[in-house]
């Protein structure tokens, strides 16, 4: 539940994010829901999701050059305003 407040205080802003599994993203944080964060990073304009829950209705509406990523909160280790 903490990690769900701490993605809300950073939405619309611009993150870097780290996971369990040591990898680290960075982007603006766009929507945050019960189970997952969802990150508008550059990209190839596709949608990503991470291994817990795939699938999500965002990808697409934020233009051509941008990707959104789908983290689920389980995931997190940090998340800090860059």
């Amino acid at each position: 539940m903490e990690a769900y407040y701490n993605c809300l205080h950073c939405k619309n802003k611009r993150v870097r994010i780290m996971t369990t599994d040591g990898k680290r993203y960075e982007g603006i944080v766009v929507d945050v829901d019960r189970n997952n964060v969802y990150l508008k990073t550059k990209g190839n304009g596709r949608m990503k999701t991470s291994a817990f829950y795939p699938g999500s209705y965002y990808g697409g509406y934020y233009g051509y050059g941008s990707e959104i990523l789908t983290l689920s909160l389980f995931t997190l280790l940090a998340i800090a305003l860059i």
